[in-house]
């Protein structure tokens, strides 16, 4: 018997495009019932959710496009979140 491999999920950065394992990445969304945007470290938060690369490089461009993809304004304190959460993953 041959042992089975999963396939790991993968996703899409909204920074550079690039695919990269689900679990590479950091997860906003926003909430079903309240519209509300959170980074969900869990990855199994319900509603609409994009993915980003923990760098610098990714989040500048993500400002631009994350508003398109999760169809809302984002606050600025959830970039300001993102930051915190990339420093904490570099060490």
């Amino acid at each position: 018997m041959s042992a089975t491999l999963r396939k790991i999920p993968e996703r899409k950065c909204v920074g550079c495009n690039e695919k990269k394992p689900k679990n590479e990445l950091i997860r906003i969304v926003r909430v079903a019932d309240t519209g509300e945007i959170q980074i969900d470290a869990t990855g199994k938060k319900n509603g609409r959710g994009a993915y980003i690369c923990p760098s610098a490089a990714c989040l500048k461009k993500a400002k631009k496009r994350l508003p398109a993809s999760l169809e809302t304004q984002i606050p600025e304190e959830i970039f300001s979140a993102l930051e915190l959460e990339m420093e904490k993953l570099e060490k």
